[in-house]
């Protein structure tokens, strides 16, 4: 429970953000971090309600509180409108409305909630096939889990949803799933992207189970391998080696250093009908191999890197960078004469001009390439004009 019986909120307690966070917050951004919020952090927990003011007085919003992060009020209101579980089961179902329109009959699998670009901060759901996993991010919305169980699952059970379970978000959790209503789901199920079937590993997958936010890149990835020997960096469950391979490519080399991805890779490839004997299927690091690879002169038509978060802090952007460069200069050492190479990215620390750098003719050590297309993630990913933060996808072909 957000709230214990009897025990107060913090709406009635003075809650004051700075000039510059009033600004952000009028403009949308959702986030007051605790340098900017001047109010009785000592008294409240987690989770609990705050009415946030500008430093004239003037209302800015309801807010989650999370004292102990460095994000310390997340708003969900602006004003004097107030927030509560019912507010907050309102701001779920419109989403869920919104995917009604969005996503295709041929598609079992994508993002139901997008947390802060829904206006829900801090509140992730994604829907495979007949069941949702509800990620909370924060303590502070994490405390409503039991309150929010409920109404979440009235309007997704109304949409064909059966079981409902919660994602651990702790590093180390031993038991990282956890069904909070319905029938507990299975480890593993297959679901679809635009008609094409692949293997979720619920149990032991990152982020959800997989990663809805490149559904339409992998779909594009498929259209233009038609032909192609396709190498996929950083494949982890081979999406982008599966819409591949059902897109004509001729051979698909997915390279891991996760062994265990490999096996969810394989399935997807025989749950689509593709014999994954006929594509290659390596477990090393990645910089290594393209090492490898290059000094043996192999090359492929299309190459396809999508590494994980590089820079999970502004700390590590200079870092991430760095290693872009290398990496994207190892990428086109091994492309074929007249070859496409996607990159991608997926950290919000790094801008696309900054990542547009790393892609630049001194980074890449060759001047006959150029930026075909750029992409983000799918509309179920949407973001907010005034939440940089939000915008942490990018997707580049290059050719």
């Amino acid at each position: 429970m957000a709230l214990r019986a009897g025990r107060r909120d913090g709406s009635g307690d003075a809650w004051t953000a700075s000039a510059g966070a009033a600004v952000a917050a009028r403009r949308g951004h959702p986030w007051i971090y605790r340098e900017q919020l001047r109010g009785p952090f000592e008294r409240h927990a987690p989770g609990e309600i705050v009415r946030v003011r500008d430093p004239e007085g003037a209302p800015l919003g309801s807010a989650v509180l999370d004292p102990r992060s460095p994000i310390a009020a997340r708003l969900w209101t602006r004003g004097d409108e107030r927030l509560d579980v019912g507010c907050m089961r309102d701001r779920i179902a419109q989403a869920l409305a919104r995917r009604d329109a969005l996503i295709d009959a041929e598609t079992t699998a994508f993002r139901c909630v997008h947390g802060e670009g829904d206006r829900a901060p801090g509140v992730v759901v994604d829907r495979y096939g007949d069941v949702a996993v509800l990620r909370l991010d924060g303590e502070g919305i994490a405390a409503w889990a039991e309150r929010l169980a409920d109404p979440l699952f009235e309007v997704l059970r109304a949409r064909g949803v059966r079981s409902l379970v919660l994602r651990s978000t702790e590093k180390g959790a031993a038991q990282k799933i956890a069904t909070l209503r319905g029938q507990p789901p299975p480890d593993r199920l297959t679901v679809a992207e635009h008609g094409v079937p692949f293997v979720v590993d619920l149990a032991h997958g990152q982020k959800t189970g997989a990663f809805l936010d490149q559904r339409e890149n992998r779909r594009r990835v498929g259209a233009l391998a038609r032909g192609r020997r396709v190498l996929n960096l950083f494949s982890y469950a081979g999406g982008f080696s599966l819409h591949a391979a059902r897109g004509g490519a001729t051979r698909c080399t997915s390279v891991d250093v996760a062994a265990g991805a490999h096996a969810t890779a394989q399935a997807s490839f025989r749950a689509a009908g593709i014999d994954p004997d006929g594509h290659d299927f390596v477990t090393a690091d990645v910089f290594g191999y393209l090492e490898r690879a290059a000094a043996r002169g192999e090359r492929w038509d299309l190459v396809i890197s999508d590494p994980p978060n590089m820079a999970p802090s502004a700390a590590t952007r200079g870092r991430a960078l760095t290693a872009y460069r290398k990496l994207h200069a190892l990428c086109v050492k091994v492309l074929s004469p007249g070859g496409l190479f996607c990159a991608a990215s997926c950290s919000s620390h790094v801008s696309l001009d900054d990542f547009f750098g790393t892609l630049a003719d001194d980074a890449l050590g060759r001047s006959d390439l150029r930026i075909l297309e750029v992409a983000g993630a799918g509309p179920d990913h949407p973001v907010l004009a005034a939440f940089p933060e939000g915008r942490y996808l990018e997707f580049c072909v290059v050719g």
